[in-house]
């Protein structure tokens, strides 16, 4: 016998009813579903564990394409060793613009100087060379140097240098907030903040890690209960900072102080801005499911 064909039903708003009903009955038959199935799981636990094991989803993240370097040590030393091995000497950093800088890099340059305990702002000089601020840093016992870059009047990225030899890490950045734009935002005190640091996995992305670790002193204040939190998802890294609120002795709050910024490393240079080490190119956001970070 052949089965029996679908009806066709030509009146438009009759199909939007008719579809109607058929969503909202088959919604009905999933919520009574999920409801008998949490009363057998309520009887039976072994039935929920079962079914959670077999129903893993598929991520981006689950499916990445394999990467020798995940989780393996760094050997030997590298360029921010002295800063692991030395736990008594803090970091000091000068932040400053490009060349004639316009409102938003200069807002964007003191915001990052006010998270960053014990840095320095200057304002860069039309006649100074990256080169030149490195060496005036270095001769100043720096450790750090970071140069805010404009385009159009629009903050694109920010410049790392790890002094006095390098390296040199160039990130691209976007979607920036500033606290005040934040909703129920809190004020930051000058406590030295908790640095927490997220998924940096591979040997490029642990050294990624160590340069922002180079960037904050050893000894977080944490009476301030502040936090600036660093994740990396894709690629792509998330600026946060926040603020423990104790809302009694069995609940604890976050209170996010701002700003908030997207990060994505686009280059690594050895020493000042010399021979490229790695670098983004187009061609690498062609396989979605590889990461190097």
């Amino acid at each position: 016998m052949a089965p029996d064909k679908p009806i066709r039903v030509r009146n438009r708003l009759r199909r939007k009813e008719l579809f109607a009903k058929y969503k909202d009955e088959r919604n009905k038959r999933r919520h009574e579903e999920r409801a008998e199935r949490a009363k057998e799981e309520l009887e039976n636990p072994e039935l929920k564990a079962k079914r959670l094991a077999e129903n893993v989803p598929n991520t981006i993240e689950s499916m990445r394409v394999f990467d020798e370097t995940v989780n393996a040590e760094l050997e030997g030393t590298d360029e921010f060793s002295e800063y692991f091995e030395n736990t008594d000497k803090d970091p000091k950093v000068l932040v400053t613009t490009s060349e004639n800088p316009k409102k938003n890099g200069l807002i964007f340059a003191k915001m990052l100087q006010d998270f960053l305990p014990g840095s320095v702002f200057v304002e860069r000089k039309e006649k100074y060379t990256m080169k030149d601020m490195a060496s005036y840093c270095s001769n100043r016992q720096f450790s750090d140097l970071i140069v805010v870059n404009e385009d159009k009047n629009k903050v694109t990225g920010i410049t790392f240098i790890h002094l006095p030899t390098g390296p040199t890490f160039y990130f691209s950045v976007t979607n920036i907030i500033e606290s005040k734009k934040i909703a129920g935002h809190g004020n930051p005190t000058s406590h030295i903040p908790e640095l927490i640091l997220n998924n940096f996995s591979t040997r490029l992305g642990q050294t990624v890690g160590r340069l922002f670790q180079s960037l904050f002193p050893h000894r977080p204040q944490f009476q301030g209960r502040q936090v600036v939190t660093l994740h990396n998802q894709r690629d792509f890294i998330f600026f946060r900072r926040h603020r423990y609120k104790f809302k009694n002795e069995k609940r604890v709050g976050l209170q996010e102080l701002g700003p908030q910024f997207t990060m994505k490393l686009r280059r690594v240079q050895k020493g000042i801005r010399e021979e490229i080490d790695w670098e983004h190119k187009p061609s690498m956001d062609r396989d979605k499911k590889k990461f190097y970070l």
